[in-house]
């Protein structure tokens, strides 16, 4: 065995900390812990939480990964290579997670909203083109798509919904030629409408539009397969499903199409290969919207929430949470009269869905909060 000096030893601890997830002590599964979970969530232990859709809490795994991260910047620096090999590992991660062809498909942003942005300003829109999207998306595609109509002249069309559905054949009369972008949240945060996408891509590609998700209340929850849904862009923060915080947003870009994306900024990540007179051959693939320095810190705790994820397995995450837990609490309800509720009693409008938010155990019994919906 090598004998290591103090110093060598701290700085080897340390490293190994900081590229790596801290382990979980093996849970014995129980009746109120299937997935062998609940441990490692300190929230559980004061309330009972309804609310991940809105903030998640983290497990530990992701507190010792932020925490080894700071200490490691604090008693020994970082250097550039291993922060971009931990980004690097996040591609990997995600790519696995969402069914990407390749890593190389995975673009790391800051927002949910900056992929929307990014697709919206690639894409060269002008006058005379139009967005399509549904009553069920988030608020940033109504800003952002009618700030466009404003100033270039974007049509912005909105597909209404049905008693808080949508199909693809709600959107076929909307899109025609002049179509650039349909633009969907997989998972709507007003009502949890989860869109069927692959009929709607069908109908976009016809007309040669390009499809967005908006996947941050997908992402976790179940299991995705992006290509098979012909998603072409996709993006998702990490601080809900994804049982990390803010900062990073991973950003699938189908290869195919990533070239008709351009950039619209530049920065130091572009300087890769050198060429002659001070420029630089960028890359095509999704990693050239890494423009500049990420927030590494944040990539270390996506990349613990993202092992965590992984560890337990979308698909059981899903029967529990979904097929199990959430149906029993819709039935129940059903069967105490209880139908859904919506703002001042009324059918699902825009934004008048309330969600909840926690149920709070008090000496009474249980105390109930509500907010206006919000997503990414």
């Amino acid at each position: 065995m090598t004998c290591l000096d103090r110093r060598s030893f701290v700085a080897a601890a340390a490293s190994l900390a900081a590229g790596s997830v801290v382990p979980s002590i093996p849970h014995i599964q129980r009746p109120d812990d299937p997935l062998g979970v609940r441990d490692d969530f300190p929230i559980v232990h004061e309330r009972t939480f309804l609310n991940s859709a809105y903030i998640a809490p983290i497990p530990r795994q992701v507190v010792a990964a932020g925490r080894a991260f700071l200490e490691e910047k604090s008693t020994h620096s970082l250097q550039l290579g291993p922060l971009l090999r931990k980004c690097g590992e996040v591609r990997a991660q995600f790519a696995r997670l969402i069914g990407a062809a390749s890593p190389d498909e995975i673009g790391l942003l800051f927002s949910t909203a900056e992929g929307e942005n990014v697709v919206a300003a690639g894409l060269g829109l002008k006058a005379g083109d139009n967005v399509v999207i549904d009553q069920l998306h988030y608020d940033t595609e109504f800003v952002l798509y009618r700030t466009l109509e404003k100033l270039k002249g974007v049509e912005l069309r909105i597909v209404k919904h049905r008693n808080g559905a949508v199909d693809a054949s709600d959107f076929e009369p909307l899109v025609d030629a002049r179509t650039r972008l349909v633009s969907v949240a997989w998972v709507s945060h007003q009502n949890g409408f989860r869109h069927d996408m692959r009929p709607i891509a069908e109908v976009a590609h016809a007309k040669g539009a390009l499809v967005y998700a908006d996947a941050i209340q997908a992402v976790g929850t179940f299991p995705i397969d992006v290509v098979a849904s012909g998603v072409d862009v996709l993006c998702a923060g990490g601080y809900k499903w994804l049982l990390a915080g803010w900062g990073v947003a991973p950003l699938y870009v189908r290869t195919a199409i990533a070239d008709r994306l351009q950039l619209d900024r530049y920065g130091e990540m572009h300087a890769g290969r050198e060429l002659p007179d001070h420029t630089y051959e960028i890359t095509t693939n999704a990693r050239r919207f890494d423009y500049s320095s990420r927030a590494f810190g944040d990539a270390y705790a996506l990349s613990a929430g993202l092992a965590y994820l992984e560890h337990v397995g979308v698909g059981r995450i899903e029967e529990h949470t979904i097929n199990n837990l959430a149906r029993k609490l819709q039935e129940g309800l059903d069967k105490q009269g209880h139908p859904p509720v919506y703002a001042a009693g009324k059918p699902l409008r825009d934004r008048d869905l309330l969600h909840v938010e926690t149920v709070r155990r008090s000496a009474s019994g249980v105390s109930l909060g509500q907010h206006r919906g919000d997503g990414p």
